[in-house]
């Protein structure tokens, strides 16, 4: 016969396993949608409404440089022709998920349009830039409604460039007209010269790693192949994250957004050193996975689907 003690311990477990499984099952019901999500979203505003991308150039780049860029700002609201699937539109319309997991009952909705394209080929602050320059060159363009891009020439050294980092993005107050408004902005490096293993892979061969062929640049030209890849996904970040407290997850000054949270991953079957089962152009050899304005094409990162909680790929 079972002692009064052994009784007492046996009846106290039994309490202690109920108590832990209701708190659980309460728990389950009362969690929110969001805590299933590796994105959170803090409540802020997402970039809304019809809003202008500036070009800033800082330093020499060739016509048919900028034009590259320039293009595919155009993509990502231009119907693409027939058969010129994926497209850049299709990529960039998996940022709508997130307008709707902000509001569901009344989602806002974001057109971008290429603005003013600046030129500044004197290199007016030198070839070595602070971030506080970077954001004094992005305050060149339209202080409200507007992503004002700063790109640097790849003779230009910036504070992180290469070493952490391929590009930024943020925001900045402005005052206009006699009312507060806040800009958004990005700046991207042009690595060609100064780290393009880092800031071009798969265009390039990777600084660490699997040392695998680098690919063709569907623009053939690796650091303008390269800045859109990193613009790209810094512009993916500025919709759903402009004001440092849209979708994010880890510390608000190193963010983990809706492109950075698929590194490495552009198509299907990617691992890392290989970029995934991307589209081959048979002509030139290229590897992409959109199509673009005036028929180019580009190589465009996953994008966090919040539907899924998977990296969403055009290929």
């Amino acid at each position: 016969m079972a002692s009064p003690s052994f009784v007492v311990k046996f009846l106290a477990l039994i309490y202690l396993f109920n108590v832990c499984f209701a708190s659980r099952i309460l728990t389950t019901q009362i969690e929110d949608p969001q805590d299933q999500q590796l994105l959170r979203y803090h409540n802020g505003a997402l970039l809304h409404g019809k809003i202008a991308v500036n070009l800033i150039w800082y330093g020499r780049f060739k016509p048919s440089q900028r034009a590259i860029v320039a293009d595919f700002i155009t993509s990502l609201s231009a119907s693409p022709p027939a058969g010129s699937q994926p497209s850049v539109a299709a990529w960039w319309k998996n940022i709508e998920k997130y307008y709707h997991l902000a509001n569901a009952k009344k989602p806002s909705s974001l057109s971008l349009y290429l603005g003013k394209q600046i030129l500044d080929e004197s290199y007016s602050l030198g070839k070595s830039l602070s971030e506080k320059q970077i954001v004094q060159l992005a305050s060149k363009g339209d202080q409200k409604n507007a992503v004002n891009v700063v790109l640097t020439a790849s003779d230009v050294a910036v504070d992180g460039f290469c070493v952490n980092r391929c590009g930024t993005h943020g925001s900045k107050n402005a005052l206009v007209k006699g009312k507060n408004y806040k800009f958004a902005y990005i700046w991207v490096g042009n690595s060609e010269t100064q780290c393009p293993g880092y800031c071009a892979w798969p265009f390039h061969q990777p600084i660490y790693g699997p040392q695998s062929p680098p690919l063709v640049a569907p623009n053939n030209d690796v650091g303008l192949d390269g800045m859109v890849m990193s613009l790209s996904g810094l512009l993916a970040g500025t919709a759903t994250n402009p004001f440092g407290n849209g979708f994010y997850q880890g510390p608000s000054e190193a963010p983990l957004e809706a492109a950075t949270a698929c590194p490495g991953v552009y198509a299907k079957g990617a691992y890392p050193g290989y970029a995934g089962d991307l589209l081959v152009d048979p002509t030139s050899g290229a590897s992409y996975n959109a199509h673009g304005a005036h028929g180019r094409k580009y190589l465009l990162p996953a994008i966090y689907d919040p539907s899924t909680s998977k990296c969403s790929t055009l290929v």
